[in-house]
């Protein structure tokens, strides 16, 4: 394979095993050739490859949001890109295909800079960008998609393009929210902000208190400013000694804070919450913005695992007890629950259209649990009574960055989009990839 300069691996090869795993393991893929891509150059060769053997096209960077296999596909690992320019006088930088957020953190908040990145820093920046993106800044800025100045990227014809608003907007509109659907973004640069600090960390209520934290949460985040953003997780910790011991095996109410503004104005905001009661444990307090990943503290280990997501309109007291009711501490149920706070800078449209949709929401409730093959059919029961029953005061709507394996028809995917968006993505879709080279996803057709 002479057209490649990065490493190409088939079935039986070594390394092959190594190049197909991503961190969610409840997708198995066998891909027919693994492309190791280093550069443009490898990607257009991998495209070019597939399409001549009538093979789809994956790509895989950290795989935080498998869909569906890739057996007998030409699959593209690109976490050997992995490069980082900051332009602190811009407030902009460029950022590879395989690069996480922990890497672009690292490059520019020693100018005071953030990026519109995740709640967690292992998760690809790309990817991220490419649902949408919702992170611990987004009341305040938007969707990290909302604040991407340009793409390069590898269309289903194998030529690399620069995609913005200017060259190619149709493109460039359906690139930001309509995931990897149109081609292998090889690099994009995006935003930057002057946020150096922020006032975050985690509340940890006992069991006992979930039900009047939850409800007071929701009559505080209705009033919060922008600079606010805010989650609660249900959990139940494990008995294992990496649970720090005031959380091991105990059921938990985490109220995690992301404070953008004053530090004074975070203290004083998170009061209201901190006087609920006692904690097991009170991490909130000011930190360099470069220790965000803190805040969520979510697992770095791969694992399979199985989640969902709706969108929710408004949190009613009645839908708290609903909650409390299927994922409180008496539930027992086989998952954790987290609600995060949208609404604020989420709901305005962007300066440059695209199609990322959920504006409409006030919170997303997204629920997950490891996948256990023997008990897999009653996660799924359970997972979709907690939906059906807080139909009630969902929008209808999905978030593309939460969809999960069971989210691939696409009636599903359907529910991350307004219903033109969606007819407009088909229509981009059949014009870039009439084909559908690029289906190993949650896949938006062609028309």
């Amino acid at each position: 394979m002479n057209d490649f300069t990065g490493p190409v691996f088939q079935p039986g090869d070594g390394g092959y095993d190594g190049e197909r795993s991503g961190f969610n393991l409840a997708v198995e893929h066998r891909p027919a050739l693994i492309v190791g891509a280093t550069c443009a150059e490898d990607v257009r060769a991998a495209v070019t490859t597939a399409a001549s053997r009538d093979l789809p096209v994956a790509v895989l960077a950290t795989g935080h949001g498998p869909a569906v296999t890739a057996d007998d596909a030409v699959l593209v690992n690109t976490r050997r890109m992995d490069g980082v320019q900051v332009d602190a006088a811009a407030a902009t930088a460029r950022v590879e295909a395989g690069v996480r957020w922990q890497r672009v953190l690292e490059a520019t908040t020693p100018y005071g800079l953030a990026p519109l990145n995740g709640s967690s820093p292992n998760v690809g920046a790309v990817g991220y960008t490419l649902g949408g993106g919702a992170g611990l800044l987004g009341r305040r800025y938007g969707y990290a998609a909302d604040h991407v100045r340009g793409f390069e990227v590898v269309t289903a014809d194998g030529r690399l393009r620069q995609v913005s608003a200017d060259l190619e907007p149709d493109l460039f509109w359906a690139l930001r929210g309509g995931k990897g659907n149109f081609g292998v973004v090889v690099a994009m640069e995006i935003d930057l902000f002057p946020v150096a600090r922020l006032y975050g960390g985690g509340l940890y209520f006992p069991a006992e208190a979930t039900s009047d934290v939850l409800h007071a949460y929701a009559e505080w985040a209705a009033a919060v400013p922008e600079e606010m953003a805010s989650s609660v997780m249900l959990i139940h910790y494990p008995d294992d000694p990496a649970v720090p011991g005031s959380l091991r095996g105990r059921f938990v109410t985490h109220v995690r804070i992301a404070h953008s503004g004053p530090a004074e104005e975070g203290e004083r905001l998170t009061r209201r919450l901190r006087d609920l009661g006692p904690r097991l444990l009170d991490t909130v307090g000011e930190m360099p913005y470069a220790q965000v990943g803190s805040i969520h503290h979510e697992p770095t280990e791969p694992a399979a695992a199985y989640d969902t997501n709706v969108l929710l309109g408004h949190l009613d007291a009645h839908a708290v007890d609903t909650l409390v009711s299927l994922a409180g501490p008496e539930a027992d149920a086989p998952f954790v629950v987290e609600l995060r706070h949208f609404g604020g800078a989420y709901a305005r449209p962007p300066a440059v259209p695209n199609a990322v949709g959920g504006r409409d929401a006030a919170f997303s409730l997204y629920s997950g649990s490891l996948l256990d093959p023997d008990r897999i059919e009653e996660n799924r029961l359970a997972h979709g009574t907690l939906n059906d029953k807080m139909r009630p005061w969902c929008t209808g709507g999905s978030f593309a960055n939460f969809l999960g394996i069971d989210d691939v028809g696409v009636e599903r995917v359907r529910t991350a989009y307004t219903p033109a968006d969606f007819t407009r993505l088909t229509e981009v879709k059949s014009r870039y990839d009439p084909q559908n080279l690029f289906r190993i996803n949650h896949n938006i057709p062609p028309r």
